[in-house]
Formats: C-alpha cells, sequence, structure tokens
C-alpha cells in the first residue's frame, strides 16, 4: 500500500505532502483545484509517461516521491530486488524527476532504474480505475481473471493444475512434431552410414595396416641401398662366401684367432680369464649378427610391382579416411577408422531398429491431451458455476450505484481447441438497459459507469475472499499485503442514495484494501477515514476553517496550490462545502455532520 506522498512543482501544485490512510482516503476540493495532478503524481510513479508539460510554470523540474509499504516476500518485492532495489525492513521508497527539459529519471529503492521497472512494480501495488484508465478492465486475461478471483485459492490450483497440464500436452506435441520432422533426416543420415560402412567393409583394413605398409613402403623404395648396405656388414662380419677366398679377413675370423689365443692361458691369471670370456660372447654376437644380417638378405624383396600395390593401398586407406564419415568427420588413421564404423554400426542399429520412439511419443501425447481434456471439462464447469455467482453478485451492486437498469453478463465462449488458460474465452459484457445489446465493457459503459462496475467488481471479490479467510483460506489483511485501489470520478452523473451506496462499498472494499477516492460528492467523501483537500492558497480575504491551517482559504483566488488533511470541524466544513458550495450554511453543516454520523454507525455495525 502507499503511505505517503511528496509532490513538487508539479501543475499547480508547488508543494504537498499526503498521508494516505490504509483505509480510505477521499480527495476532494473544488474543481480546478489540483485533483488531476494528485492523480498525475501517482501515475508518474506508476511508470506512466513523462510529459514536460506537467512541470509547474517556472520551475526547472517536478518531483514525486512516494513510500510503499510491501511484504519483503512479495513479487513487487522481487521484481524491485532484480533491478538492484533495496527494502529498508518493509519501505520501498520511489521516484520520479521531471525537468523542464530533457529525459525524465526514475529511483526505486535508492537505485535509478527505467520507468518500465516502476510500471512493472506499480502494477502489482496499485490499480487505477478511472476514465483514462479503465484499459486494464477491457482486457480479456483482465476479464478472465476477475473471473477465476471469484473462485479462490482452490479455484486458483484448479487453473494453476489446467497450465501444467496444458504445457505438458505442448511439449508432447513439439516432441512428436519434431521426431516426425526428423525422420527424414534420420533416413538421410541411415543412407549414408550403409554407404559408408558398405565401403568400410569392402576395403576391410586390419588394425594398425596403414603404418605397417608405410614402413614396407620406404623398405621397397629404398630396396638396393638396403641390400648393399647389409651386403656389406655380413661381409665385414663373416667374409664374402661367393669369392670362395679368405684373403680378407672378417671380424668373425678374427674375433675366433683372438678367442683361440687367450683360451690356452686364460686359467693362468683370472685378470685374463675374464677378458678371455668376452671376447668368447663377442664372438657369439658377432656370429649371431652375420646369420641374422643374412636372413635379412634373403628376406629383402625389390619386386616393383609389390612396391606399386603397397602404395595403391595405402591410398586407399587415406581416401576412406578422409571420406568415410563425412566431411565433419575427421579420422586420423585406419585405427580411428575402425572405431568409426564401430560407433556408426550402433548408431545405425538405433535408426533402424525396433525402439519404437514414435510409438512412445504418441502415447505420452494421447495421455497429456486426456489429463488436458479432464482439467479442461473440469475448469469450464467451474467457471459457468462462477460466471452465475459474478453476474448476480455484480449485479446486485449495480442496483445500488445508480445502474439498476444495467446488467452484467458473463460470456463464456468455447474455443476451437483449449488454449493455455482454459477451453474457453472469458468476456465482461454490459446490457445498459432492458432490450440493449450485450456490449463490451469499453462500448456498452462510460468511463464513470466502468469505475463503478469496477467498484462492484472488487468489492464482490473482496467479500469472496473474506469468505474464503472464514473458511480457513489464507487471507491478506495486513498492510504489506493491502493493494491499493484508486477510483477517480466514480460519482460521475450519480444522485445522492446512489452517492451513499458508491460511499459505503468504497468503505467495505477499505476493510481489505487501501482504497483512495476522488470525489466530488459528501455522500462519498463522508465515508472516508481520511479526507484530503486540493486547495488554492489566496493572495486576499480573511475566511478560514477554524481548525484548518492557515492556507486552507477556499473562498479567495487561486495563487497556488496545496494539499491538507482536515479533520473535526475543518471536515464538516468542507463536506457542506461539497454539499451546497457554502462551508457556513447551517443546514449544510448539519447534513454533513449527519453523513458522517452515518457513515460511522454504519461502519460499527457490520
Amino acid at each position: 500500500m502507499i503511505e505517503s506522498l511528496h509532490i513538487e512543482n508539479l501543475g499547480v501544485i508547488e508543494a504537498a505532502d499526503l498521508q494516505l490512510s490504509p483505509g480510505l482516503t477521499a480527495l476532494t476540493g473544488e474543481t480546478g483545484a489540483g485533483k488531476t495532478m494528485v492523480l498525475t503524481s501517482l501515475g508518474l510513479l506508476l511508470g506512466q509517461r513523462a510529459e514536460a508539460a506537467v512541470v509547474r510554470t517556472g520551475s526547472e523540474r517536478a518531483l514525486v516521491e512516494g513510500e510503499f509499504i510491501i511484504s519483503p516476500s512479495s513479487r513487487a518485492a522481487a521484481r524491485a530486488a532484480e533491478a538492484g532495489a533495496e527494502l529498508d525492513d518493509d519501505l520501498l521508497l520511489a521516484s520520479r524527476t521531471v525537468p523542464a527539459t530533457g529525459r525524465s529519471r526514475a529511483h526505486l529503492g535508492g537505485r535509478a532504474v527505467p520507468s518500465t521497472v516502476l510500471a512493472d512494480v506499480g502494477a502489482r501495488l496499485v490499480s487505477v480505475h478511472g476514465q483514462a484508465d479503465q484499459l486494464r478492465l477491457r482486457s480479456a486475461s483482465a476479464q478472465r481473471a476477475a473471473l477465476d478471483g471469484l473462485g479462490g485459492p482452490s479455484h486458483a490450483a484448479l487453473c494453476r493444475r489446467y497450465a501444467e497440464a496444458y504445457q505438458v500436452r505442448t511439449a508432447a506435441a513439439a516432441a512428436l512434431e519434431q521426431w516426425h520432422a526428423g525422420a527424414e533426416a534420420r533416413r538421410a543420415e541411415a543412407e549414408d552410414l550403409r554407404r559408408w560402412l558398405g565401403r568400410l567393409e569392402e576395403l576391410a583394413p586390419e588394425p594398425g595396416e596403414d603404418a605397417a605398409l608405410t614402413v614396407e613402403a620406404e623398405r621397397l623404395d629404398h630396396a638396393e641401398d638396403l641390400r648393399r648396405a647389409a651386403a656389406t656388414a655380413r661381409t665385414a662380419l663373416a667374409g664374402d662366401e661367393e669369392a670362395g677366398t679368405g684373403d680378407v679377413p672378417d671380424v668373425t675370423a678374427l674375433i675366433a684367432a683372438a678367442d683361440r689365443a687367450l683360451s690356452h692361458v686364460a686359467d693362468v691369471d683370472p685378470a685374463l680369464t675374464a677378458l678371455a670370456a668376452r671376447l668368447h660372447r663377442l664372438g657369439i654376437v658377432s656370429a649371431d649378427l652375420a646369420g641374422e644380417l643374412a636372413e635379412y638378405l634373403a628376406s629383402l624383396d625389390a619386386d616393383p610391382a609389390r612396391l606399386a600395390w603397397v602404395q595403391d593401398r595405402r591410398g586407399e586407406l587415406a581416401r576412406a579416411c578422409r571420406e568415410i564419415g563425412g566431411p565433419d568427420t575427421r579420422l586420423d588413421d585406419v585405427d580411428a577408422l575402425l572405431a568409426w564404423g564401430e560407433a556408426a554400426a550402433a548408431r545405425l542399429d538405433e535408426l533402424e531398429g525396433p525402439h519404437g520412439a514414435a510409438a512412445d511419443l504418441s502415447a505420452a501425447l494421447a495421455s497429456a491431451e486426456d489429463e488436458l481434456s479432464a482439467l479442461a471439462s473440469e475448469l469450464s464447469a467451474a467457471r459457468r458455476l462462477l460466471a452465475e455467482r459474478l453476474q448476480d453478485a455484480v449485479n446486485a451492486e449495480l442496483a445500488g450505484l445508480e445502474m439498476k437498469e444495467a446488467r452484467l453478463v458473463v460470456d463464456l465462449q468455447p474455443r476451437d481447441e483449449p488454449g493455455p488458460t482454459g477451453a474457453e474465452t472469458v468476456a465482461l459484457l454490459l446490457v445498459s438497459h432492458p432490450g440493449a445489446p450485450a456490449l463490451p465493457l469499453g462500448k456498452g459503459a462510460s468511463g464513470g459507469e466502468l469505475s463503478r462496475i469496477m467498484l462492484a467488481l472488487e468489492v464482490v471479490l473482496a467479500d469472496a475472499a473474506a469468505g474464503g479467510a472464514e473458511q480457513g483460506e489464507p487471507a491478506a489483511e495486513s498492510m504489506h499485503h493491502r493493494r491499493t485501489l484508486i477510483f477517480d470520478e466514480i460519482d460521475a452523473g450519480v444522485g445522492g442514495r446512489a452517492a451513499r451506496e458508491i460511499g459505503r462499498r468504497l468503505a467495505r472494499l477499505a476493510r481489505r484494501h487501501q482504497v483512495v477516492v476522488v470525489t466530488h460528492l459528501a455522500q462519498v467523501a463522508a465515508w472516508a477515514d481520511t479526507q484530503l483537500v486540493v486547495l488554492k492558497e489566496r493572495t486576499t480575504g480573511d475566511a478560514q476553517f477554524p481548525d484548518t491551517p492557515p492556507d486552507y482559504e477556499p473562498d479567495r483566488p487561486a495563487v497556488r496550490t496545496r494539499v491538507v488533511t482536515v479533520t473535526g470541524t475543518s471536515r464538516i466544513r468542507e463536506l457542506a462545502r461539497m454539499l451546497s458550495g457554502h462551508e457556513d450554511s447551517e443546514a449544510a453543516l448539519r447534513h454533513a455532520a449527519e453523513l458522517i454520523d452515518e457513515a460511522h454507525v454504519a461502519q460499527s455495525q457490520s
């Protein structure tokens, strides 16, 4: 709720401080005194567009500051926190500065914020019902919310279950559609996999084959050089058998001669014995090397045909690594190619195997649609009952608000298929008089009538909430949870009796919400817990109310406008002025006092 407002240099208001009642606050004053500017200040705090024209003539800027009492756990507090605002316990400070030239600035909880943040937070705290602010009532979502709000927490839970079921159905339908949409892509993927796996099967590579072929290709490509080097080494070790001569000494023969020379004296000296053993082992190693070199020479193949085949095979394997799997697949060698083949075979089995994905998705969708259909029927039946209750209750209220011939009609139209909020649209229509067609509220009612219809709706919903609280359902009665409802021009075109009923209903509504009403009728203002008077400060004249601040002088030409709280005698004189135009009329003063007494008695008995 709004605890206070501070206004500077806004239109005709030079400076004003307003302390609003937690219950019903009436804002009164002469026509042209500046009541509209008070509503404008509230609009600025609620994020409405700022016009430089609202700045008081001769001033550099206009300033509006407000203090909101909110619950730290509320959605409004959460939205403010998202914007970086800080709460002082349960107090949220908001301000809006409008310069004579340039852009306006908004602050929330000590942090500069866009005006849209003020609008987001304000929408959760304040509802304005006036000549220019009835778009909320005209929106389909607000009308559906008004109907659903009559059902209390149990109906709200049903609405949530339906919304969740709708989301589940939507997700199931999207999953099945996505599966069908991907059928062609899966078919193409399977075709590619079959083609690549068939090529891999024909190629039949062995693990590590490409590395082995690389080694073989190197050997075949340098066969003569390898043969020459191996033959020379063998000859050096074991001699040239083909030459048939022993003239050229070889390593094996020389080591054998050295071994024989030491063998006769090896036992004489232990040091020589160790050397003889090492020399003997060297002879064995050299003989083994000579034999292995001979085997290598025997195995060395210099066949050009084999070399050509090896090079062709290496090319096939390299092309397979580049092409199989597509351009997005990188295969560095044959081992990676074989690993890809195993994964591709598993994926092909997944795509073509009996996995039943389509059947599972179809079954999930059918189950979700059954659940949604059942909840849609339950919600529709509940809304039909609520529609009858809302019509009867609002029409009963309208009868006492000078709209006896008017009748509210709650029109429920079935949708072609269930939507996110139900299987029907909700429209509030107004029959202005018997025989007249039922028209949307925006077309069938004036601004004042819309305000009264909204008052009737708010009263009915508040009474329903109170009834729910009596049955153990949660109620929001603390100041933290009080929503602020502002009614402007609600008494347009009504007489005294209807005005009393408007005041009575505003007072009823104020038991559960903070209510601010801008009124010209004393019969409405008399029901207020707090009455604020928008008045003009004068430059000449003497008349003042006995216990009113010196600036309250209703009979004298205006120079500037201020806002004061009137109580006691001052309030009676203000109500008398509203009744007769003369605050000194004895009859008007008696009537004003009677109105206040009547309101006090009625509220004490309710």
